[in-house]
């Protein structure tokens, strides 16, 4: 949910429990710098204590992804790790590493009733659309460049969107972006948004929100989409 005064993005009865921390602090890195996760890491991140119902999102995470066009074999590679039973025994168990991508449509298809995975959801749709560009240029961009390359991203997946829910036979298109409008900002309509932002004849909504704003005007969109 949006923050109308902050243009911040907020889950309702949020704690602070949760931060970004909880992705990147079991974020690992190969030989030649790319990211990757591991899903048992994740599985326990997202508060997932049997590993079966984890699998179950996970497949589900591959059939988006195969749908999206994507390989997922280039997304997801299983590998055995050793772990050591309560006698100290070792035995080899299932596992797999996962790209960023395939990490985002997990924590789409997870447990939405969990504050974590809310956040989740959120840092794995803003981390994959700056993989477009690398983190070092990201991060040294000034904050209206940010919010010029989110308006971007938020411009083609609207673009992307419509063109969806148009193959998908919706006729009202004005009243299908507004229902979007509406879960993101308290049940406000684009016209809505136009008078509080009091914008002029012609101004465009995304050219006057914030980078946060855009960022979750993109997960939206996103979340849409699939």
């Amino acid at each position: 949910m949006l923050n109308k005064k902050t243009n911040k993005i907020v889950n309702k009865g949020a704690s602070n429990q949760y931060t970004d921390n909880v992705f990147e602090g079991i974020k690992h890195l190969d030989e030649y710098g790319k990211e990757y996760w591991y899903a048992r890491e994740l599985s326990k991140a997202l508060e997932y204590s049997d590993w079966r119902n984890f699998l179950k999102v996970l497949n589900k995470a591959k059939v988006a992804c195969k749908n999206s066009g994507l390989n997922v074999d280039e997304q997801l590679v299983e590998v055995n790790k050793l772990s050591k039973r309560n006698n100290n025994a070792n035995v080899n168990i299932q596992d797999y590493k996962l790209s960023r991508y395939i990490c985002y449509l997990i924590v789409q298809n997870a447990d939405p009733s969990k504050e974590v995975v809310a956040l989740g959801q959120t840092y794995f749709a803003i981390q994959t659309r700056k993989q477009e560009i690398t983190e070092q240029v990201y991060d040294s961009l000034s904050d209206d460049e940010k919010r010029f390359y989110q308006r971007k991203l938020t411009r083609e997946g609207n673009y992307t969107l419509q063109k969806v829910a148009s193959s998908a036979g919706v006729k009202n298109m004005a009243e299908f972006h507004n229902a979007g409008y509406r879960g993101l900002y308290n049940g406000e309509t684009a016209d809505d948004i136009f008078k509080r932002k009091k914008l002029r004849y012609r101004e465009d909504i995304l050219d006057n929100m914030s980078e946060d704003e855009l960022v979750a005007n993109l997960l939206r969109i996103n979340q849409t989409i699939m």
